[in-house]
């Protein structure tokens, strides 16, 4: 298959990427709940949130370089499996301890399955294709991120325990259904090796390329306040006396404007540039983020909430699309890997941090935090290469 060929594939990649995720932004809160009903506080959840992406965190780089010397697909089956295993045995698991591990495993499906889709699309996509069809991509991700916190509410109740419970165990077994989505996903031709053992590019060499580390800064920025708010919108509402199905149609809002976003992306390129489009979005979320933390009513929140879903639907793809082209040809995977690894630096700094701002200063100040990191982010957009429009 040659780059701008038919895009079958990309949609079918798009509906197992919403499955994929759906398991995992249901899972996710369901864990949060699950972990307060175990006993766990402020601190602890934000341990087991920030576990799922300790067991990924070292497995990035050998996986982009094995994808970068042969095939992207045989990541994808692997990761769902993964996924549904983690998010199932999260479900049965009597301890923070056991919760902790499977939500590792569950990150680590996570990280194979997106490897392998991004690198396909990377490979696939001819480079005046690439924000368009990652912009596509991103939107499965945000169809999990809408469908999944609503059917963690739908099915948390009172006897947290067991609904939480029960609310893991479906969700591993929605994300197996991303099964039935990859069939012929990459055809031979498309195969090839990209780069012999002895043509490997140097990790530093790569992070050197002008704009791939300015990608992956967004790229950790704007994912961590995607996690926190995943991970900490179920606390500030147990604290502001919230329903929990009222804090997943929050978190729906939230990826319903991020679907939107993505929907408009490539007249918003034509408009302003990737650059220009980078730093507006940032800055905006910024002060959206620093919003939530105010004690607001329930319908000015879902605004809030709204707009920042729609700042943040930009700076996933556009990071992804900063990265490819600045990276060497021969090491595009590899740089997609490492833009992984600083989302999982992240994911495990993040949490953490978020659990002892919340212990020491309330659940809403890790939303002050994100702020800051978002605003440092827009800084950043400024000095990322401005691609050309599509």
């Amino acid at each position: 298959m040659t780059p701008g060929g038919n895009r079958g594939w990309l949609l079918r990649l798009v509906i197992a990427f919403g499955f994929a995720q759906g398991a995992v932004s249901m899972a996710r809160p369901a864990v949060s709940y699950r972990a307060l009903a175990l006993g766990a506080d402020e601190r602890a959840v934000g341990v087991v949130a920030g576990v799922y992406a300790l067991l990924p965190l070292f497995a990035a780089v050998p996986l982009g370089r094995r994808t970068d010397q042969g095939r992207c697909a045989p990541l994808l089956p692997a990761g769902v499996v993964l996924i549904s295993a983690g998010c199932a045995l999260s479900g049965v698991a009597g301890s923070l301890g056991a919760m902790a591990l499977w939500s590792g495993v569950m990150g680590l499906g996570h990280l194979c399955f997106v490897i392998g889709a991004q690198s396909l699309v990377a490979r696939q996509s001819a480079p005046h294709e690439q924000d368009r069809n990652f912009g596509h991509f991103t939107i499965g991700a945000s169809l999990g991120q809408l469908a999944g916190p609503v059917a963690a509410g739908a099915l948390i109740g009172a006897d947290m325990a067991r609904t939480s419970a029960v609310a893991l165990l479906a969700a591993g077994a929605g994300g197996a259904v991303a099964l039935t989505s990859l069939w012929r996903i990459e055809k031979p031709a498309a195969a090839k090796a990209r780069a012999s053992r002895g043509d490997r590019v140097p990790v530093r060499g790569i992070l050197r390329a002008r704009g791939v580390s300015a990608g992956m800064l967004i790229s950790v920025a704007v994912l961590s306040a995607t996690d926190i708010l995943t991970a900490y919108l179920p606390v500030v509402g147990e604290h502001r006396g919230i329903d929990p199905a009222v804090v997943g149609l929050l978190l729906s809002l939230r990826a319903a404007a991020t679907i939107a976003c993505r929907l408009v992306l490539t007249p918003l390129l034509r408009l302003l540039g990737r650059r220009a489009l980078l730093t507006v979005t940032c800055l905006l979320a910024a002060l959206l983020c620093a919003a939530v933390a105010l004690p607001l009513p329930v319908p000015l929140l879902a605004v809030v909430l709204t707009a920042l879903g729609f700042c943040l639907g930009v700076g996933q793809p556009l990071s992804m699309t900063t990265v490819v082209q600045a990276a060497p040809a021969a090491a595009r995977s590899t740089a997609l890997a490492l833009r992984l690894t600083g989302n999982r630096l992240g994911q495990v700094a993040a949490p953490a941090t978020a659990g002892l701002i919340a212990g020491a200063a309330g659940v809403a100040a890790p939303f002050v935090m994100l702020g800051a990191l978002l605003l440092a982010s827009a800084g950043v957009a400024v000095r990322t290469p401005a691609g050309p429009a599509p």
